[in-house]
């Protein structure tokens, strides 16, 4: 197996080597693979040294699988250029996720629907991946009407010089910013850039996203996304309207049996989902699952993970997975 990772030298590459390392996935020659200004660069995995090539080298190697995290740009321009290779690509920009002609994929919600002929696949955004995890069998039982989430994200969500300019400022020092304000002590209601709408992209995304892997626009989704200073690992809190009653002890049941989905959510003993505690894990994680007293059908719940990890890294590197055990590569 053959495989190319193109953004390797990035924060999201670097997370994918590790997790490829982790979770032994077969590699028999590995393309690490970045812009021109990369190019040359020395980066170890599995304690051998690789030398970074650029993207029209490895397109001329022909990798079975290339794993792309190197920005919306770049995977116009060159996801098509390796699918035309013979290669398929899984791709973790915002290029390819509204596009009618390509699946958004979250393997433990829709892997199913890849075959031989998906040559570009997205990876769905972070924040989308977290919260559809934990609603998927909530909707398959009791079909969701409305959601309505707000996000608390973390810098490593923007990239390394927004955690430059976090580390800048709890250490006191003047540096480039990433942001129009500072990030510390601050709340910034204000991820991606802001649309004609007043929404900003980050926040259609939430709501695009959900009803493309679900398959079903019957339900619709509205947010509010908001850049707070923790290093890594998003937090949402969402209020999701069914269109059937529930029982809370059978949400918590089918949450701890979905898989990828940890519950902690114990006020006695002040356990609920924290981003200290996502800190590289892959799970997903749900706690404050409680009724919304002010309608029917309502439920409230707070949502939390690595966005670095299940949120781009990981989930790229399972549907990856899921194409070799399947035969579809």
């Amino acid at each position: 197996m053959k495989v190319a990772v193109v953004g390797a030298t990035g924060m999201v590459g670097e997370v994918m080597l590790k997790v490829l390392e982790e979770r032994n996935f077969p590699i028999t020659e590995l393309l690490l693979v970045a812009s021109e200004r990369s190019v040359g660069k020395k980066l170890t995995y599995k304690n051998n040294e690789y030398t970074v090539i650029g993207l029209a080298d490895a397109v001329a190697a022909k990798p079975q699988i290339a794993i792309f995290s190197a920005g919306g740009d770049t995977s116009v321009e060159w996801a098509p250029k390796f699918a035309e290779a013979g290669t398929t690509v899984v791709d973790n920009s915002s290029a390819w996720r509204m596009d009618p002609t390509k699946k958004l994929v979250v393997p433990e919600i829709n892997a199913n629907t890849l075959t031989k002929e998906d040559k570009i696949i997205a990876n769905p955004n972070c924040s989308t991946i977290q919260m559809v995890m934990a609603l998927a069998p909530l909707h398959k039982k009791y079909k969701m009407k409305r959601v309505i989430v707000s996000t608390y994200q973390s810098v490593s969500g923007t990239g390394v010089k927004a955690v430059k300019q976090l580390e800048n400022e709890i250490a006191g020092i003047d540096g480039e910013m990433a942001y129009p304000y500072p990030i510390g002590r601050n709340a910034l209601p204000h991820c991606d850039v802001f649309l004609e709408n007043g929404y900003t992209k980050e926040e259609m995304k939430l709501a695009r996203e959900p009803q493309k892997i679900f398959n079903d626009k019957t339900f619709s989704v509205t947010a509010t996304a908001v850049r707070i200073p923790t290093a890594g690992g998003h937090s949402e809190s969402v209020n999701v309207e069914f269109e059937s009653d529930f029982d809370l002890a059978d949400v918590r049941k089918m949450l701890h049996e979905t898989s990828g989905v940890v519950v902690q959510d114990n006020t006695d003993t002040n356990t609920y989902p924290m981003p200290i505690y996502a800190h590289d894990k892959d799970e997903v994680f749900v706690g404050r699952i409680r009724r919304d007293e002010t309608q029917p059908n309502t439920l409230n719940m707070w949502i939390v993970a690595d966005n670095l990890r299940k949120g781009a890294a990981t989930n790229t590197i399972q549907i990856a997975e899921y194409l070799v055990e399947n035969n579809l590569v």
